[in-house]
């Protein structure tokens, strides 16, 4: 049986009245229970959290570049599916994605 230690528990009370929620997951280090708030995570029996990284952040014009290639692409494929279509209404379901692809790269350039 793991010692939970009541500086710990304490935290985590606090934590849940806060707002936090316990993760189904359990403590990568001792597989204890968990309570997370705000992307933190804390285990409550050896009070670990996971390690921080840094994870690279594309500024807001490349996420917009490549959201905006990635829609040009599927409205590519899906002009190239409806020219080969024959039924009707298979047509005015690739003609209604059609729409709305053009309608968020419209949003997206602007």
């Amino acid at each position: 049986m793991k010692f939970v230690s009541e500086d710990l528990t304490k935290r985590a009370v606090e934590m849940l009245l806060q707002g936090a929620t316990l993760l189904g997951e359990p403590c990568p280090y001792c597989s204890g229970v968990r309570v997370m708030k705000e992307g933190q995570a804390l285990c409550v029996t050896c009070g670990r959290e996971p390690e921080k990284r840094n994870i690279p952040q594309q500024n807001n014009s490349e996420q917009k570049s490549s959201l905006l290639e990635t829609l040009e692409k599927k409205l590519e494929v899906l002009s190239k599916e409806l020219e080969h279509e024959s039924d009707h209404q298979k047509q005015q379901a690739i003609l209604k994605s059609i729409n709305s692809l053009i309608e968020a790269i419209d949003k997206i350039k602007k």
